[in-house]
């Protein structure tokens, strides 16, 4: 199996890059999905966030209110570093029995793990590769007013709470500039396809 941890900040292009190497073959997983699957009711985190913070964050039908808890920690360091401290873990031990998954149904599978926040949350799964979308910090906050109707304070907002983008650039193997054209990053993603397949085939 070879796993490639795929990284990048808000609105910086990691959806179309993953969508690319999903159509030559590899296995998608995205760790924003996997943050809600791991808050659902019943679970041990969901149990853990309403101990922590309250039931105030619940909806009527029992599942987290995410948008409102996330509003609750957006200015808020200590309160966010508390509910990474419940999220983050279960997100790591779901990953890692889905890769394992992965691996087990098809040992030569590519798999391309999406985590927005590798560098904040530590994930320390054992990467053959580390792919990083890069664009201007201009460049997101547009695309946030564009495509997704945020204001523009609150895109700027949103861009300026992650970390900045020279920490994710200190860990790539691989940097995407995205800024271009869609062509042109639907090409850097094939070369990188090409890339991958023959260290994997090499090794």
């Amino acid at each position: 199996m070879y796993l490639i941890g795929l990284t990048g900040g808000i609105a910086s292009g990691k959806s179309t890059v993953a969508r690319r190497l999903v159509e030559h073959g590899a296995v998608h997983l995205d760790a924003d999905q996997l943050a809600r699957k791991v808050v659902e009711p019943g679970s041990p985190a969901l149990a853990a966030i309403v101990e922590q913070f309250g039931a105030a964050f619940l909806r009527g039908d029992g599942t987290l209110d995410r948008e409102k808890l996330g509003k609750h920690v957006f200015h808020d360091d200590a309160a966010r570093a508390k509910l990474n401290a419940i999220v983050h873990p279960a997100v790591r031990e779901l990953s890692g029995r889905l890769i394992a998954k992965a691996e087990a149904e098809d040992p030569s599978a590519v798999v391309v793990y999406d985590v927005p926040l590798l560098v904040e949350a530590s994930v320390d799964h054992p990467f053959d590769l580390i792919v990083v979308t890069n664009a201007p910090r201009r460049t997101q906050v547009k695309r946030l007013v564009e495509e997704r109707g945020l204001e523009a304070p609150h895109a700027e907002a949103r861009v300026d709470a992650q970390v900045g983008n020279t920490a994710r650039l200190e860990i790539a193997d691989v940097v995407i500039d995205t800024d271009g054209t869609l062509a042109h990053t639907m090409s850097q993603a094939d070369a990188l396809w090409a890339r991958i397949v023959e260290e994997r085939d090499r090794a």
